[in-house]
């Protein structure tokens, strides 16, 4: 075989196996999202997220996440947490509002979103985490699996670490509107049809007890949903009377059929929007 034979396998190798991703500037953003193909940690100039003083009716779990993300900001130990329950109650809000209120203090503290269809390349991440200074919460938002669903073995690797043991410096903080991570009707079906039924679903459903935090989100009440909109028209100077704001609030939720968090900023943009307020 020649020698531009061989240059044109070798050239045709390294496309296919690019090089290793450098190393990240941490230092260029206090967020990050990762990507795959190729692996890349992209900085984030802005993140978007809420004030933490808005966030209304979950101030329990609020409270709590706030002093186990600072005790880890601050070096010391903390847990993984799983904010899982009702849609629209600012459980990803959360985390982004308490690496917010936390990083003016902590500028070391970084926050970086994984996506679950990229589960399976955590290690790699892992591993251009592990020895930087900085310390990371990796934040997967809407975590659940079905019932062929693998990446969920991909998740021990943050949760548990393996041999070599999770990052000192990695925190995992994940929102799910699920507890067990997975529909209860798959969880009764594996029960139902397994020779083992308690090793059927054991495996998964064990996941989340992996997680030191629950911290568990409920539907609100109307009160709730109203104070909520009360808060940010305080926030951004938006005035009305309060009899109109309550009818439309309340029309405006009946529309919807629900009540929560997200409900009310939608209403509270239209609101704004209405008189040229912009949020």
């Amino acid at each position: 075989m020649d020698q531009a034979a061989l240059t044109r396998i070798a050239e045709a190798l390294e496309r296919m196996a690019p090089a290793p991703m450098p190393a990240p500037d941490f230092a260029a953003a206090g967020g990050f999202v990762w990507h795959t193909d190729p692996d890349r940690l992209e900085p984030v100039a802005r993140i978007n997220r809420v004030r933490l003083d808005l966030l209304v009716g979950i101030d329990r779990s609020r409270d709590t996440l706030l002093d186990n993300t600072r005790r880890f900001a601050e070096g010391n130990s903390a847990n993984n947490a799983l904010l899982w329950g009702a849609r629209g109650m600012g459980k990803s809000s959360l985390v982004k509002a308490v690496h917010a209120e936390l990083s003016e203090d902590h500028p070391e503290l970084k926050l970086v979103e994984l996506q679950r269809e990229d589960l399976p390349s955590v290690g790699r991440l892992l591993n251009h985490l592990r020895g930087a200074p900085q310390r990371f919460l990796l934040f997967c938002d809407d975590l659940s699996f079905s019932h062929d669903d693998q990446h969920y073995k991909s998740l021990k690797a943050v949760l548990d670490g393996g041999i070599e043991g999770r990052p000192e410096n990695v925190l995992f903080y994940a929102t799910s509107n699920r507890r067990h991570l997975m529909p209860r009707d798959m969880i009764e079906n594996e029960r139902s049809s397994a020779i083992n039924p308690s090793e059927a679903v054991e495996e998964k459903v064990s996941l989340s007890d992996r997680f030191g935090l629950w911290l568990g989100f409920h539907p609100c009440s109307q009160d709730e949903f109203l104070s909520m909109i009360d808060r940010y028209c305080a926030a951004y100077g938006v005035s009305v009377e309060p009899e109109t704001l309550r009818a439309e609030a309340i029309e405006w939720q009946a529309t919807r059929g629900a009540r929560s968090g997200r409900v009310a900023w939608q209403f509270f943009t239209d609101l704004a929007g209405r008189q040229g307020v912009r949020v």
